[in-house]
Order: structure tokens, then sequence, then C-alpha cells
């Protein structure tokens, strides 16, 4: 049976779009105010969040940083603490994940190994005698760690550009209507100009890896995949 997942047009809708329209347009005294836009602004991905824990029963270390993300933005905005440390927030995430996918390349099972090279999707069993058959596994191994730092890399780049974008757009003292609507335009643009870059990039790596799984086994599609129970 076909595990069910979140969809990625809920996430777009609550997580980026409802909420910079709540902070750009419902953020003046006439409407919900500052405060009260931020926390209906936050309160969608939250909610999101909690009703995607409840219906899929899955909570993993991404889910747990974004909520934190969501409750520093909040405590930010609230508290009217200096702008900068928005932008320090929004590189602190995807940096954190970024260090943890590189360090994961020092242990038994990197990040890229167990999102790709697992046996719910391949026929690993089949793969590795082919590996070993034509002595390429060491070979491969290599390849599955460049796909690693890579796979960092694409975490080191979200981080920067974060920061960046942040800083760029996010300049009135937070608390205000003003920085409630920078910080809807940021949760706009972030996604055009970083979420989109950086899916393309691990979409490229898991094509890399792909091409290096079919190459040295000398194995056809059908044969890599695991067949349907």
């Amino acid at each position: 049976m076909t595990e069910k997942k979140a969809s990625p047009f809920n996430d777009l809708i609550f997580n980026v779009i409802v909420p910079s329209v709540v902070l750009m347009k419902l953020s003046g005294d006439e409407y919900l105010g500052s405060v009260g836009a931020l926390v209906v602004a936050l309160a969608f991905p939250v909610v999101l969040g909690g009703y995607e824990l409840i219906k899929y029963k899955k909570f993993n270390f991404i889910s747990l940083l974004g909520f934190i993300s969501v409750l520093l933005t909040g405590g930010i905005g609230l508290l009217q603490l200096d702008p900068k440390w928005l932008a320090v927030k929004e590189a602190l995430i995807p940096g954190l994940i970024g260090v943890g996918v590189f360090a994961s390349t020092f242990t038994k099972y990197p990040v890229v190994s167990k999102m790709l090279f697992n046996d719910t999707v391949l026929n690993l069993p089949l793969i590795n005698e082919k590996l070993n058959e034509f002595g390429r596994k060491g070979d491969f191994e290599r390849r599955l760690l460049t796909s690693n730092y890579l796979f960092a890399g694409t975490f080191a780049f979200s981080s920067a550009m974060n920061y960046v974008l942040a800083k760029m757009i996010v300049t009135s003292p937070s608390g205000t209507q003003a920085f409630n609507e920078e910080l809807g335009r940021l949760t706009l643009v972030s996604y055009p100009a970083i979420a989109i870059p950086s899916m393309l990039m691990m979409m490229g790596i898991f094509f890399y890896m792909w091409r290096q799984i079919r190459q040295m086994t000398q194995l056809e599609t059908a044969e890599i995949l695991k067949a349907e129970q």
C-alpha cells in the first residue's frame, strides 16, 4: 500500500502564500494590527504542522526545526527585538540542518544514503551483488560521500541566501506594520529565490547518484527499482 504523504500544495498555500498575504495586507491598525497579523500569520504553519502530525503520525527533525523557526519568528516580532536577529534566525535553521548532513558523512549512515540508497525503493540485494561482482563497491561508496557533501552544500546555500535576503528586505523595527509587511515579502521572495534553486540542486544530486548506480551495476531501471509487492 502506498504511504500517504503531506501535500506540497498545502505547504505552499499555508506556509508561504496565506501568511505572506496576512502580513502584507492585514497588519494595519484598521485590520488586525501588527501583533494580531503576526500571530494569525504564524498560526497557519503551526496549525498545518499539527494537523499533519495527527493525520500522518510522523514527526521528524526537520519538522521540529520548522516549528522552532516559526516560534522564533513570533518571538522576535512580539518581543520587538532588533531585526538583525531575524536574519540570524533565517540562516540558523538551514545551517543546522546542513551541519547535521555534513556530520552524517562521518557515520555509517550518511543522510543521502538513507534517503536514496534504501530498500523501500531500490532492489538493494541485486545492486550490491552487481557492485561487488564488478568491483565497484568502493567507488560507489565514495560517490555517496561526495553526494552527501553536495547535499550539505545545498543547505549552506540556503543559509547564506536566507541571511542576505533577510538583511536586505527586513529593515524596519520589529513589532511594527512595516516589519510585518517586509516579513511577508521575505516569505514570498524566499520561495522562488531559495527553495526552488535548492530543490533543483537536490534533484541534480539524486540524478547523479541514479546515473552512478546505472553505470556501475549495468542494471536497467526495472531491475534497480524494487518490485511492488
